[in-house]
């Protein structure tokens, strides 16, 4: 599969940054502002302090690298069409809440979503492109 120019990170990629060939990556990539909250949240659920710090390490590095995209008006229009797809697809939206604002965020930019967790984003097919890491 050609690998496109401009992307979308879901969490589920960040988690496993470490694991990914970079090659299978867009040129240019981007987070969610609901990605960066995801992230930013994660220190406060570790009970190990050690793990605590990798994640707040994690963060930091994260959103210094990359483009953080804002959750904005025309996203908040693209949820509209997100959840509608999901109810569509006979899916629960309120079960993927933080998946499907992601994929506003994809929609609203025209960008491609890369995650390692598809099924998340089940039903989203005639809206965004949803690539498989």
């Amino acid at each position: 599969m050609r690998v496109a120019e401009r992307g979308l990170l879901d969490t589920s990629v960040l988690f496993d940054l470490d694991d990914i060939d970079l090659d299978r990556l867009p040129d240019y990539w981007a987070i969610s502002a609901v990605t960066l909250a995801e992230l930013s949240a994660g220190p406060a659920a570790a009970n190990d302090p050690v793990e605590r710090a990798r994640r707040a390490n994690q963060a930091h590095a994260v959103s210094e690298l990359v483009e953080c995209i804002s959750f904005d008006d025309r996203a908040a229009r693209a949820y509209a069409l997100v959840y509608g797809a999901v109810m569509k697809a006979g899916r629960k939206p309120k079960r993927r809440a933080f998946d499907l604002l992601i994929a506003s965020c994809a929609l609203a930019e025209g960008l491609d979503l890369y995650t390692r967790n598809p099924g998340d984003f089940r039903g989203l097919e005639e809206l965004i492109r949803v690539i498989h890491i």
